[in-house]
């Protein structure tokens, strides 16, 4: 191989395509490099939902963009993007709290809901539910195809290539050397995540990047159709616009003194549908450089129970398992850098990848 590219992006996930995407809306030559066969990191191992209401500041800034992005791309090459938004369960008062008061502070993106109507949505019912709330902007992709699909069709566009098995080994100025041959190139945009350490460690500690693992599963299907995004009282805990309010405080206080268990796994207890009817839930965080590949069944165990007692089932059988990760930083969630003149980095740095990578890529690529 010996080529050339305006750009050459190097990773095939969200945050790469992302960026594919746009520098290809600019009229730009686009090359992105893959190591793998396909995207098999953080991109395809989450729960496909654009979390748009929960961010705040600088982050609700970049979903919204990225929420257009994805909507204009769905329209073009067929993503399966669905503006489903997603429900907010309560099961206590606590919780109800803090949904009215952002529901007060965001009327246009916030509606509440009453405990029949936030029940109807789910097979069940936790027989506890005292209401919930329509998060009205976010959306959902299925996480096992959408990626696959973004990456064929920039592939098939003039000016672009999609080159899979293809390892990025540098960058000297004027070509990205790959382990099949030199791209002339005077740009090059690093979009590889977590493993930002392997390529560039000086960049990876000056912003303290490490590993988050997860542990998620797949359930078979609970038997009705779940249309949003379901999250639960951990999940206003997680996301800033819920963690922000005033009411956040004494849900917090609650939940460790009656759920410890959840708070000590940091749960993100929540769950999705796929087109097939199985449900993505999920989730528990460790965060640190290097991450054992060994699941805690005590913590599927927690994850699965809870998940079941939302829905209002009483049990749910599990068909997969498997290890999430994400770049994780406590500096900020995502990281803008430039190691080298023409050598740009972009790295989510929490867990917001699918809700945030539009936007990043439309910042970078100003119109």
């Amino acid at each position: 191989m010996d080529s050339a590219a305006d750009i050459v992006i190097v990773g095939a996930g969200v945050v790469g395509l992302a960026h594919a995407a746009e520098a290809l809306a600019r009229g730009l030559r686009v090359t992105v490099l893959e190591r793998d066969a396909r995207a098999v990191g953080a991109s395809v191992r989450n729960f496909g939902h654009a979390c748009v209401t929960g961010q705040s500041g600088d982050l609700a800034e970049l979903a919204h963009l990225a929420r257009e992005r994805w909507l204009d791309l769905d329209d073009r090459a067929r993503l399966g993007v669905r503006a489903t938004g997603a429900l907010a369960v309560a099961r206590h008062a606590t919780e109800l709290a803090v949904l009215e008061e952002l529901a007060a502070a965001r009327p246009g993106d916030v509606e509440l809901r009453t405990a029949a109507s936030t029940r109807s949505e789910l097979p069940g019912g936790a027989d506890d539910i005292v209401g919930g709330a329509a998060l009205l902007a976010d959306l959902r992709v299925d996480p096992r195809t959408t990626v696959g699909r973004l990456a064929a069709w920039i592939d098939a566009q003039d000016r672009a290539a999609v080159l899979f098995r293809t390892a990025y080994l540098g960058f000297d100025g004027t070509h990205a050397v790959t382990s099949r041959g030199r791209i002339a190139t005077d740009r090059v945009i690093v979009c590889v995540g977590h493993d930002l350490d392997h390529l560039y460690p000086e960049t990876a500690e000056e912003h303290r990047i490490d590993r988050c693992a997860l542990q998620m599963a797949r359930a078979a299907d609970p038997g009705a159709p779940i249309t949003p995004a379901v999250l639960t009282a951990t999940s206003l805990l997680r996301y800033p616009a819920f963690a922000g309010t005033a009411a956040a405080g004494a849900l917090r206080d609650r939940m460790r003194a009656e759920r410890p268990d959840l708070l000590d796994i940091d749960a993100n207890v929540m769950f999705t549908q796929r087109p097939d009817g199985t449900l993505l839930i999920g989730d528990s965080h460790h965060t640190e450089a290097t991450v054992a590949p060994f699941l805690d069944e005590t913590i599927a165990d927690t994850l699965r129970t809870e998940v079941a007692r939302v829905l209002g089932i009483a049990d749910l059988r599990i068909v997969e398992r498997w290890q999430g990760v994400y770049a994780s930083s406590p500096l900020r969630p995502y990281v803008v850098a430039e190691p080298q003149p023409g050598l740009h980095v972009r790295v989510v740095t929490s867990g917001v990848g699918m809700t945030i990578a539009h936007g990043l890529a439309r910042r970078h690529f100003p119109a």
